[in-house]
């Protein structure tokens, strides 16, 4: 799988569609996970060695179709030790656990030596096409 939207949530997307389907509502919180490679359909593929934490993040609401925009305080992660390159971020709903919302490419690989620091500075999700 390229990276994007998981399955569970197109599902669940799709599925506030249907007359008889289920609302889906908002998530209480976004945890962001750093790879050293695309993160798979499960978003569990390649997490860093350096930090598997996940950091909490928001978006600021979007408004006439915008993209959702990283919003407060911008995550960041410490490396405990393991020299890699940092290529993609997976979503999940909870700091351990959790459903696996999306992953991202960054726009960007950072190497990443132990004692680093990386602070993911700029996050966006949009969704296409859109009516015009």
């Amino acid at each position: 799988m390229a990276e994007g939207l998981s399955t569970t949530l197109v599902s669940n997307l799709l599925n506030t569609l249907r007359a008889a389907g289920a609302a889906f509502g908002p998530v209480a919180a976004e945890y962001a996970q750093l790879h050293t490679a695309n993160p798979g359909a499960a978003g569990t593929t390649a997490i860093s060695a350096g930090s598997a934490t996940r950091v909490i993040f928001t978006h600021a609401a979007s408004s006439a179709g915008s993209a959702l925009a990283l919003t407060g305080t911008n995550p960041a992660w410490t490396n405990g030790g393991t020299s890699e390159t940092i290529t993609d971020i997976s979503v999940w709903t909870a700091v351990t656990g959790g459903t696996f919302l999306y992953s991202v490419q960054l726009t960007a690989s950072k190497a990443w030596a132990s004692a680093d620091t990386f602070t993911l500075t700029s996050h966006s999700v949009s969704l296409s096409p859109q009516a015009a």
